[in-house]
């Protein structure tokens, strides 16, 4: 159980001491992961920016991921929970719309204050809150790696066992860091004490700060 995000990425940090030497561009997924990732980003003295990656919801339940769109509208879905879920071609299809359409808002609004950071050649450590499904970061893996980084390791606090496994067996992924995978998982907010929602204008100060 960690108290909130700001501990947890203390915590992650300093399992990620050993890319100090490679100067790595933290990524954070927001809004969550974006605290996380600050200080992370802080503790080992290197950039910050934040990749875009919306989930999409299932029908009737929200906090089910069954995929997710990253910012250039590329999208994941995973067949078995949409399929699980009864949610055709039409609703996925209305979900990535509405989705995507979100990120482009949050998108404009975040640059204002802190440009793209480039992240080719470069060791990209992509960091959120938690891992549930892994929707989220299984798309952020795929849309990085068409910047063709040097590397890429996933770090986040607590992940589903399934989760974990799914990211590590990705080829694109070099590390997976995590610190907890509890065998029972109901959900990322179960194992933080203050898992308060995290608004925009919140990520903009932390970005301001790493411009």
């Amino acid at each position: 159980m960690f108290d909130d995000r700001i501990q947890a990425g203390q915590q992650l940090a300093r399992a990620l001491e050993k890319f100090r030497a490679s100067n790595p561009l933290i990524l954070a997924l927001p809004r969550g992961g974006v605290l996380v990732g600050a200080e992370i980003a802080r503790k080992l003295g290197c950039q910050l920016d934040v990749l875009f990656v919306k989930k999409l919801r299932a029908p009737d339940n929200p906090e089910l991921a069954l995929g997710a769109i990253g910012e250039d509208a590329n999208a994941f879905v995973n067949r078995g929970i949409a399929q699980a879920v009864e949610a055709d071609r039409v609703y996925i299809d209305h979900e990535i719309k509405e989705r995507h359409g979100e990120i482009k808002q949050q998108s404009r609004a975040y640059r204002k204050v802190r440009p793209r950071v480039p992240p080719a050649n470069r060791t990209v450590i992509l960091v959120d809150d938690g891992l549930a499904t892994g929707a989220s970061m299984t798309a952020a893996v795929q849309a990085i790696s068409l910047s063709r980084p040097q590397r890429i390791v996933v770090a986040v606090p607590v992940g589903s066992p399934e989760a974990f496994q799914t990211l590590r067996s990705m080829p694109e992924v070099a590390d997976v860091v995590c610190l907890s995978t509890p065998e029972w998982f109901g959900g990322v907010g179960q194992f933080y004490q203050d898992f308060t929602q995290v608004s925009d204008e919140e990520v903009m100060e932390i970005l301001k700060e790493f411009s």
